[in-house]
């Protein structure tokens, strides 16, 4: 059965419409809103246009051998190549032969919708000057070492990182080396012409890309990553990396400096990642050099208007959740065992903050995971009126292969270069916790770059940790019991409430409590491979109570948990029942008007073999890895996706 056939049986089965369901697109639609003039670029105008919004998927995290680590790996691809995998072409992997070349080829089976390079800014010019045959510091002792290609190459070329007063290496960009600022320009310019290359600006739309780096700093060694995205080509003349800028809310003041006041058209917007790995750090609520109330609230909305969203999975682990941590109050979550690369009895840092985290060591934080951030963010709007922490919820990949969008456990090859591309390898320790990583998938009205940018900055996004599933989800007071039936089961969404991403609109007169519809859809066949059935469907909820603590907890709204689907570990073959949609509206039992809350839904696949179970039925018992006959390590995994919350805010009390 085609896919869109597929879509067409299964939307018809629910009686909502296909543009409510799939990116499979109606005919264009007016839309007087439009007006011509909501382009920020010179472009066609899409042919297909839904105000109604069609989802895409694709992946805001993508590494190339611009970046120091991944070209230290034997990772040779360009950011062309990314963009041209994501297009669905084939590209060359490591083992590389002589001359550079990659020996293995890997083709993505359907491609992206979007994608953004998001190259590490920190050493642009570094990396280039080190590997370029005749340039000024070709021969330092630091490029020397960084060429070859281990433990010490990472040493030499990233140590600044973990200061918190970086400086560039004297002996590349000292007197009479290299130009590191013009160099730099020059690989910033590399990337900009690739995502211009790539861009789909005809009518047809096929494909988005967007300008993109990552902020990389590492003080103590805990993570503060940030990918920077652009809404479209005007970009300032540097990207801005942790050794201009060492500090976050110096990064969030330059971009709004060079991007929002000094550069004309420009818009742009930060995504923390892999807070699994900064101790607390990433999101412990710091307003450095505030006296006031009042200053501490500018700050907290600065950061609130550079970060809107929060990779909640990647292929270095699941963010949304875990169980056991001191502060978090509510039953425990047996579903926030997921894909974790730190042990659950890992030190606790309690209410305070540790280090050595970006290397699976020190403490492990509540704020290290979204949902404990989100209610950082409810406490912080009781005390200060703003809440920094209104994160969108996306996954990514964080490929350092150039291979967005990679994520299919039985094709995983790894993500790290020539750390990980065999069984053995990725066997080992600190790699079998890795995953192929995520997906992002955005609502939005066409596939161009204002239109995806839009619905980034408005949150109306979600992620998953591989699987297309679609998802939405709308909140709102006075939803009917049989919304699921409706064929304008998407307008009335709308009209009568809010998205992902958004506030719960005010509360009527009378009102008992919010009720939200929620609709997901398994992934649609493709080609060969057959979506997997979803098990059951989740509304998590977060609130103040009324002495100010912060409360969490899971509904089982839609589904069977206890639907016997499993999973044969010798042949991966998936057995049991399952459901191509799950569709309901749910009041909150348990809502009251004066506390503050955020509601998400999340979506729940049967179990199907995980990537690791899938390397040792491939091998021959005598050639497998131990980690196949250890009980420790998943043999399954249950894929999911995580919408973007929904807000209620209680009337003054």
């Amino acid at each position: 059965m085609s896919r869109t056939w597929f879509l067409l049986v299964l939307c018809a089965g629910m009686a909502v419409s296909l543009a409510a369901c799939s990116n499979e697109v109606p005919p264009p639609a007016a839309d007087p809103g439009r007006g011509g003039t909501d382009y920020t670029e010179a472009r066609e105008p899409c042919s297909q246009h839904n105000p109604s919004r069609n989802v895409y998927f694709g992946d805001l995290h993508i590494h190339t051998a611009l970046s120091f680590d991944a070209w230290i790996w034997d990772v040779r691809t360009t950011p062309a190549d990314a963009y041209r995998f994501a297009r669905g072409e084939p590209i060359p992997l490591t083992h590389l032969e002589e001359g550079g070349q990659g020996t293995r080829t890997i083709r993505l089976e359907r491609p992206l919708d979007f994608a953004a390079v998001t190259d590490h800014a920190e050493f642009f010019a570094e990396v280039d000057a080190c590997v370029t045959p005749g340039s000024d510091a070709y021969d330092a002792l630091t490029c020397v070492l960084f060429r070859r290609g281990d433990f010490l190459s990472t040493i030499a070329m990233a140590n600044q990182l973990y200061l918190t007063n970086p400086k560039r290496p004297n002996e590349i960009c000292g007197p009479g080396r290299v130009d590191c600022p013009a160099l730099a320009g020059s690989v910033w310019a590399e990337i900009q012409e690739a995502a211009r290359d790539a861009y789909d600006q005809t009518s047809d739309c096929s494909f988005t890309t967007f300008v993109g780096y990552e902020y990389t700093g590492v003080p103590g060694i805990s993570n503060y990553h940030r990918n920077v995205i652009f809404r479209n080509a005007n970009v300032p003349e540097q990207a801005v990396s942790y050794v201009d800028q060492p500090t976050l809310y110096g990064l969030w003041t330059e971009l709004e400096q060079t991007c929002l006041e000094d550069t004309e058209g420009c818009d742009v917007l930060a995504i923390p990642h892999n807070s699994n790995e900064s101790n607390g750090n990433v999101f412990f609520p710091r307003y450095p050099g505030a006296e006031t109330i009042d200053e501490e609230r500018e700050l907290a909305a600065l950061r609130g208007r550079a970060e809107p969203l929060v990779e909640v999975f990647q292929h270095k682990g699941d963010m949304e959740c875990m169980n056991g941590l001191a502060g978090v109050l509510g039953e425990p979550d047996e579903l926030c065992n997921f894909e974790k690369i730190r042990s659950p009895d890992s030190p606790d840092c309690g209410e305070g903050t540790g280090a050595l985290g970006a290397i699976y060591l020190g403490c492990v934080s509540k704020l290290d995971f979204v949902r404990n951030v989100l209610l950082e963010g409810l406490k912080e709007e009781e005390r200060l009126g703003v809440n920094p922490y209104r994160l969108g919820i996306l996954a990514s990949t964080d490929t350092h292969n150039a291979t967005g969008g990679a994520v299919a456990e039985d094709r995983y090859v790894g993500h790290h270069g020539n750390q990980d591309d065999d069984p053995q390898k990725r066997s080992e320790a600190g790699k079998i916790v890795n995953n192929p990583g995520g997906l992002a998938a955005v609502w939005a009205v066409e596939n161009s770059r204002d239109a995806i940018f839009e619905a980034l900055k408005r949150r109306e996004i979600f992620g998953t940790s591989g699987p297309r599933m679609v998802v939405r989800l709308f909140g709102g007071w006075d939803y009917p019991e049989g919304l699921c039936e409706a064929s304008d089961f998407v307008e009335r969404g709308y009209e009568q409430g809010s998205p992902m991403g958004g506030d719960l609109p005010p509360r009527p007169q009378g009102a008992a409590a919010p009720r939200f519809a929620v609709l997901a859809m398994r992934e649609a066949d493709f080609g060969q491979r057959a979506g997997t059935p979803l098990q059951r469907l989740q509304i998590i909820k977060g609130w103040l109570n009324l002495d100010g603590e912060p409360i969490q907890k899971v509904f089982d709204v839609a589904g069977d948990p206890n639907n016997g689907a499993s999973v044969n570990l010798d042949t991966c073959e998936a057995t049991g029942e399952g459901f191509d949609t799950l569709c309901t509206v749910w009041s909150d039992p348990e809502f009251d008007p004066r506390e503050r809350a955020f509601y998400y839904a999340r979506v729940v696949e049967n179990p199907t073999c995980r990537w690791s179970t899938y390397d040792c039925i491939r091998l021959p018992m005598e050639e497998r890895p131990d980690h196949c006959g250890d009980p420790g390590i998943d043999k399954t995994i249950q894929e999911r996706a995580w919408t973007s919350p929904i807000w209620y805010q209680p009337v003054a009390r």
